[in-house]
């Protein structure tokens, strides 16, 4: 939990790096001509925010997203907008990072109480029963 508070406190801000091309979908004739399409890259082993362990848990986790060079990158193409784009590939980035150190919950082991055994053990009765029923008798 400690990881996603400093995760919080830190702005990677000047790490990121945006580009804009041209986007598919909506938008008419703007699509041919207004590069609203935001491509957000963020370099993971040159960061300065981010120790190993962080870095490795980027690289495993999020392997199809990564480069060979180590570049983390995000598209944002869903308004004609690049202004929003960008805010929506922010947005994404740091989503992505909350989930990847987010700690993986522990598993409990529990026992099924009292009464659904004994619940469990009246109904076997109850169907044993049943069928000694069917039986012929001689």
């Amino acid at each position: 939990m400690h990881i996603l508070k400093k995760i919080a406190e830190r702005v990677f801000d000047p790490e990121l790096e945006f580009k804009a091309t041209r986007s598919s979908g909506p938008g008419g004739q703007n699509v041919n001509k207004v590069n609203t399409k935001v491509s957000l890259r963020f370099d993971i082993h040159n960061s300065e925010f981010l120790v190993d362990r962080e870095r490795q848990v980027l690289l495993t986790k999020y392997a199809s997203k990564v480069t060979t060079e180590g570049v983390l990158i995000i598209d944002a193409q869903e308004t004609r907008s690049q202004l929003q784009n960008k805010e929506l590939a922010i947005q994404k980035f740091y989503e992505l990072l909350s989930k990847a150190f987010k700690p993986k919950k522990i598993r409990l082991k529990t026992k099924p109480g009292k009464g659904a055994v004994q619940k469990r053990l009246n109904e076997k009765k109850a169907h044993g029963e049943k069928k000694a029923n069917r039986r012929r008798l001689e």
